[in-house]
């Protein structure tokens, strides 16, 4: 199957890598990985490499606020709201008219709008992360430091403290 072939978000994310240089091709899984831990068992690797992507709607402007969080982390809204201002959720509607990708897919880049994007550090316990890349089915991989230098966001400790 060719890139033409596949879904448009998928085309979207891999352009928009190829065009920034990254080294990694997305990869279209068999199954969906629409969760951290379905996008680990297919991969093979630890739930906390899924770097998920979790949108919030600012309600200063209606601006998407994307949060890109290891998968074995909650995000704590609060620390978030106390760096980019007030936040409340985002249904499906509003995650697929900012960013142009369906819950599940969600990439960190090469979104329908411009969106304010944060990288929690917990990400960067691991030497590889895999990213949605624009479907359920698809994901890339690169490094934490590769994650924030495509999306040019700014890492943050925006995540609940684990369970002990």
């Amino acid at each position: 199957m060719t890139l033409e072939d596949r879904p448009e978000g998928f085309q979207r994310v891999s352009a928009e890598l190829q065009r920034l240089g990254h080294p990694h091709t997305p990869q279209f899984l068999d199954t969906a990985a629409r969760t951290s831990q379905e996008a680990a068992d297919a991969l093979g690797v630890v739930v906390g490499q899924i770097a998920k992507s979790v949108v919030f709607r600012r309600k200063a402007d209606e601006v998407a606020i994307l949060v890109v969080a290891s998968g074995d982390r909650r995000v704590d809204e609060k620390k978030v709201a106390q760096i980019v201002g007030a936040i409340g959720r985002a249904d499906a509607e509003f995650v697929k008219a900012k960013t142009g990708f369906t819950i599940g897919g969600v990439s960190p880049l090469a979104h329908a709008t411009p969106v304010v994007t944060l990288i929690d550090r917990e990400l960067f316990r691991f030497d590889r992360v895999w990213a949605a890349a624009g479907h359920p089915h698809g994901v890339f991989p690169m490094t934490p430091a590769e994650l924030e230098q495509l999306t040019g966001a700014p890492v943050h400790d925006v995540v609940q403290a684990p369970a002990a």
